[in-house]
């Protein structure tokens, strides 16, 4: 059973991307910060649904911790196949209102923390005969948004460090790549876009709908399925047609 480990799980995005991998058979490490009881109710609903997985607290920003939980998780199940770089904050201001620690955190959590797990899962990845690297970056990290300089820069870092990662690993036939959501319906964006901003939203969105976690889930799915195996250092846009 090939092993994955998705970051940030415990709800939106990442929590679609656990359930759907679990469907496809794999063993999903359900990472999670502090929200023990949403953890627990998405490892639920994949045993529920026959799958396997476990919990992982730890915060992403911690390499320390990042790499005794992914030395502990690889080794109790012998090996890690995929990892799922999808933990994000979004702490907003415009830039004269930005306060360099909520920039610091932004980019500790968005853009470190996938540094910080790609580096501690490198070395059992380059055991797999099918190593899968997944970062969720956005829309935001090549077109901008205003209010957001702190979480564009590091989803727009997050870019960089794929296309990087893909050339290194190339040559041990682990794929890296990037999934680029657009709007998705989350907690995150019911927060930012509600009432006329979200009309107007939808006047730009040639599909002329918000996105679901299940649309990105599905170009994950693909990402790290066999079928990808020739798809490496691309940026897979999943917004319904907003950045073309």
């Amino acid at each position: 059973m090939r092993v994955a480990l998705v970051t940030g799980a415990s709800r939106g995005i990442g929590r679609a991307i656990a359930e759907a991998l679990a469907k496809d058979g794999l063993f999903v490490g359900i990472n999670y910060t502090s929200n023990e009881t949403a953890a627990a109710e998405v490892l639920k609903s994949i045993t529920d649904a026959g799958g396997k997985g476990s919990l992982l607290k730890f915060d992403v920003s911690d390499s320390d911790a990042v790499d005794a939980a992914v030395k502990a998780f690889a080794t109790e199940h012998g090996r890690l196949d995929v990892i799922v770089a999808n933990a994000g904050i979004a702490l907003d201001a415009l830039l004269l209102r930005a306060k360099k620690d909520d920039w610091a955190r932004t980019l500790d959590v968005n853009l470190s923390g996938a540094f910080h797990l790609c580096k501690a899962a490198a070395r059992y990845l380059l055991k797999s005969d099918s190593g899968r690297i997944v970062t969720i970056s956005s829309v935001v990290g090549e077109q901008g948004n205003t209010g957001q300089v702190a979480y564009a820069a590091a989803k727009a870092g997050l870019i960089g460090m794929t296309k990087t990662l893909a050339r290194e690993l190339a040559s041990r036939a682990i794929t890296v790549n990037c999934v680029a959501p657009g709007f998705i319906e989350t907690d995150m964006t019911a927060k930012h876009v509600s009432g006329d901003a979200r009309e107007a939203l939808m006047k730009q969105i040639p599909l002329g709908r918000i996105g679901t976690a299940a649309d990105v889930a599905d170009a994950v799915r693909f990402l790290v399925s066999p079928g990808a195996s020739y798809v490496t250092g691309q940026v897979i846009r999943v917004n319904g047609g907003l950045l073309m």
